[in-house]
């Protein structure tokens, strides 16, 4: 416990120096709050404005994991697919990859054409936004399995569903988890760009709002919000992922080296 303390103690005190320095940096060029506010201000303005607040954050979460589900499955799916066949990452591949350099912002009227403004462009564009870094690094995974272990168990008469099972899919499972860090954080963006085009709730519309009216600390507190939700999911996948696929993580030692 005292090693752990010992290694954060520098990020920690980083983080505050940052926030510190911010502080004093305002208030020693009178910086006005309408350029950039002070962090005293934000989280005043976090305290007092927090009943309001919730509500969209709590639909800016829904929205994000909602999609962020949907494209951790069909990401999982696609990686898969193309991991496991040379055809489909011949053919589906270079399509993927150029529907990923898309910037979703120009996706998003398509979507409210088609299902109109509210929750379903968020969740959809939350679920393309974050499709890609989960195929790539499923497939990568699968990918991996060496030409001569597939062959010794093809003569232990193992199908190619048995290899995949056995061998792809546990091989896959550290690049997995390492797509998910990645993958929620852009699940964010892809909820906030929709809500500032296409939504009356959600953290985003709340901050296009307050940028509207000139209520900076507002907007602050909104990319505040954001980047709290982003910390904390990323930190629950970041456990999960050391419960799960601790093989195949470097241990603390080797890594502080």
């Amino acid at each position: 416990m005292i090693q752990t303390l010992r290694r954060k103690a520098p990020s920690t005190a980083l983080i505050v120096g940052f926030f510190v320095a911010w502080e004093l940096i305002c208030l020693a060029f009178g910086v006005s709050d309408i350029v950039l506010p002070r962090p005293s201000q934000i989280i005043a303005t976090l305290w007092t404005r927090w009943p309001a607040l919730m509500p969209h954050t709590v639909q800016t979460l829904y929205t994000t994991m909602l999609g962020f589900a949907l494209g951790v499955v069909t990401g999982v799916v696609l990686g898969v697919l193309i991991g496991s066949s040379r055809l489909a990452y011949d053919t589906a591949y270079p399509l993927l990859v150029g529907f990923s350099s898309i910037p979703k912002v120009a996706v998003v009227p398509i979507l409210v054409l088609w299902f109109g403004a509210g929750t379903v462009p968020a969740v959809l564009t939350s679920m393309i936004i974050c499709i890609f870094p989960i195929v790539v690094n499923v497939a990568t995974g699968i990918a991996t399995t060496e030409p001569e272990l597939e062959d010794v168990l093809k003569t232990m008469k193992a199908s190619k569903w048995d290899i995949l099972w056995n061998v792809g899919l546990p091989r896959a499972a550290p690049y997995f988890f390492a797509s998910l860090k990645v993958a929620v954080t852009l699940a964010f963006v892809g909820t906030v760009i929709a809500e500032t085009v296409a939504s009356n709730r959600g953290i985003g519309n709340m901050m296009m709002v307050a940028s509207s009216s000139f209520n900076v600390p507002l907007v602050f507190s909104g990319l505040f919000i954001l980047a709290g939700l982003g910390v904390m999911l990323y930190v629950i996948f970041s456990f999960i992922e050391r419960r799960t696929t601790g093989w195949a993580t470097r241990k603390t030692e080797f890594a502080a080296g």
